[in-house]
């Protein structure tokens, strides 16, 4: 059983930071009212709004925040400001000591992919897959779907995308969806990033899990290819379950790869038997809901899908 941060309450600092793309004041400003209005301290990292060309400062500064955040006990949660490419760049500089023995949570999705893998590997910590400052302004429904998990009020709202507890429901059924019940551990993140990860102090551990996978903007064949890598290395074989996000703007060549994104991901876990469900209101689509990563789930696919957190 993995560590749960505690939950938030009025009064708290959080830590905001940006370990990979360059991030402006007024792309934080929203953001700021927002945390604000919950009753939160938000405290900004040194570098936040430093800039090393698409970087938001060097790999250097970009860790120290990011230690600065880990290390102090008065911050309740580190919220990455946004995600782009440079996370895996200073996971390595990292020192986890404090933050294990002072757990908080770490929030964001895409390239934070990288410190949700690497936390659950050598951490064994919840994290929270969930929508970043950048796009705050953009979806207020996924970013009240945040607020409820830091403060642990999920309840129902919004056509119960959340049920009366810790319920994640999706109305939508994929025909290639895959009906069955399933119990274990949720984990996973950025397709391209779990792929990058693999034979790393940061790869992901799926065995008896359910595993999250979600992307944007990849070439079909290199879906295809990343899909196929996974199976290779046995991380799709002993899963309890598969739960797949959004899968957005996903290109073909000029010659058509001959399926879409759904049907690659399918044709990947066809010979297995748990239950696979699609069309997860998570991810760079619209909708980016909030998810808890290393906390154990119950997943039921049928005329209706659901992911109960336990």
């Amino acid at each position: 059983m993995n560590k749960r941060p505690p939950f938030l309450k009025a009064g708290d600092k959080i830590g905001i930071v940006a370990p990979a793309r360059k991030f402006t004041p007024d792309e934080l400003a929203f953001a700021l009212r927002q945390f604000t209005s919950w009753g939160l301290v938000p405290v900004t990292g040194v570098h936040l709004f430093g800039a090393d060309h698409q970087y938001s400062g060097t790999d250097a500064e970009r860790a120290a925040d990011l230690q600065t955040m880990l290390d102090d006990p008065e911050i309740k949660a580190i919220i990455s400001a946004r995600g782009g490419y440079g996370t895996m760049r200073i996971i390595d500089a990292l020192d986890f000591t404090k933050f294990k023995q002072n757990p908080k949570w770490i929030c964001g999705y895409s390239d934070i992919t990288v410190l949700h893998s690497h936390i659950n590997r050598q951490c064994g910590i919840e994290t929270l897959h969930c929508t970043m400052p950048v796009s705050f302004e953009k979806d207020v429904v996924s970013l009240e779907t945040l607020r409820k998990a830091l403060f642990d009020e999920q309840r129902i709202f919004d056509k119960a995308l959340f049920g009366e507890h810790r319920i994640f429901d999706i109305y939508a059924k994929n025909p290639l969806n895959r009906a069955g019940f399933a119990q274990g551990e949720l984990v996973g993140g950025n397709l391209s990033l779990l792929y990058a990860m693999q034979g790393s102090a940061s790869d992901i551990d799926t065995k008896g899990k359910i595993l999250f996978l979600e992307d944007l903007d990849e070439y079909l064949y290199h879906l295809d290819r990343m899909m196929l890598s996974l199976k290779r290395a046995g991380k799709l074989a002993h899963l309890n379950g598969l739960v797949i996000g959004g899968m957005t703007e996903m290109k073909d060549n000029t010659v058509p790869f001959g399926r879409n994104a759904e049907q690659i991901i399918f044709d990947a876990v066809r010979e297995y038997a748990y239950p696979v469900c699609f069309d997860a209101p998570a991810g760079h689509g619209k909708d980016n809901h909030a998810l808890y990563l290393g906390r154990q789930a119950k997943l039921s696919v049928g005329d209706a899908v659901r992911l109960e957190f336990v």
